[in-house]
């Protein structure tokens, strides 16, 4: 049962990210920019570390390195194709190209939260370490793509409260994900390597595909230097929670 409260605990938090994108009419677009900026380099090291510091040595404790490799790259190929069949993307800046995939941006959302449920519910029932070790990868993540999120449906044409609303909606699936997976993988352990494996493959897809891009543009050379700092405390944090 205290497996169980952790998970929602965690799932919960994860969800109410999603009123991150309130800052979006309370800072200023220069400074939201600068600051998601620095989010995303340091979600890299936080998803980066998360993947080869906790996930994957986990799988490894469990199964023959060969199939954790396959499991990693099946992870990486499923985070592709959700984002490729939604036309989810990572946007993370408050105005983002207007297109007509809103809903489908949401539905996507809401399938990435799901998994992010399960992924934390086979993280704390591996031990706590792990847990907030993901939960807190996750969390990194989920600011910079929440504001993302926030901003594609603003510039969809939804009102300021109806973002908000569906946004909040979408990231609860992370709840119910945490719950679902908390109970499957009560009742099947064996499979709890395979999944965290699945999610070392996404924590890795995520970071070298949709947040790496997004700081490279950078030309400027002091904050570049920023950027690779915070890349680097990302990853020793996650390294501290080992």
């Amino acid at each position: 049962m205290n497996t169980l409260i952790e998970i929602l605990v965690s799932t919960i938090l994860v969800s109410l990210i999603s009123l991150i994108g309130i800052a979006t009419f309370l800072l200023k677009e220069k400074n939201l920019k600068k600051i998601i900026e620095y989010l995303v380099a340091f979600s890299i090291g936080g998803l980066i570390g998360g993947a080869f510091f906790d996930l994957i040595p986990e799988s490894l404790n469990e199964l023959k390195s060969e199939t954790v490799f396959i499991y990693l790259i099946i992870g990486i190929f499923i985070f592709f194709a959700i984002e490729k069949y939604f036309h989810w993307r990572h946007c993370h800046e408050q105005h983002c190209e207007e297109h007509s995939f809103a809903y489908s941006n949401l539905v996507g959302g809401a399938v990435h939260n799901f998994f992010d449920g399960i992924s934390i519910a086979a993280a704390f029932l591996i031990n706590f370490n792990v847990g907030i070790a993901t939960t807190f990868a996750i969390v990194l993540h989920e600011i910079p793509h929440e504001l993302g999120d926030f901003g594609v449906l603003m510039y969809a044409g939804f009102k300021k409260e109806k973002a908000i609303f569906f946004n909040l909606l979408t990231a609860f699936f992370s709840i119910i994900g945490g719950i679902i997976g908390f109970v499957l993988l009560s009742q099947i352990s064996a499979i709890i390597p395979f999944v965290i494996a699945l999610t070392a493959g996404g924590f890795i897809y995520i970071s070298v595909s949709d947040l790496i891009p997004e700081i490279r543009k950078e030309v400027s050379m002091k904050k570049s230097l920023i950027h690779i700092v915070m890349i680097f405390l990302g990853i020793l944090l996650l390294y501290l929670f080992r």
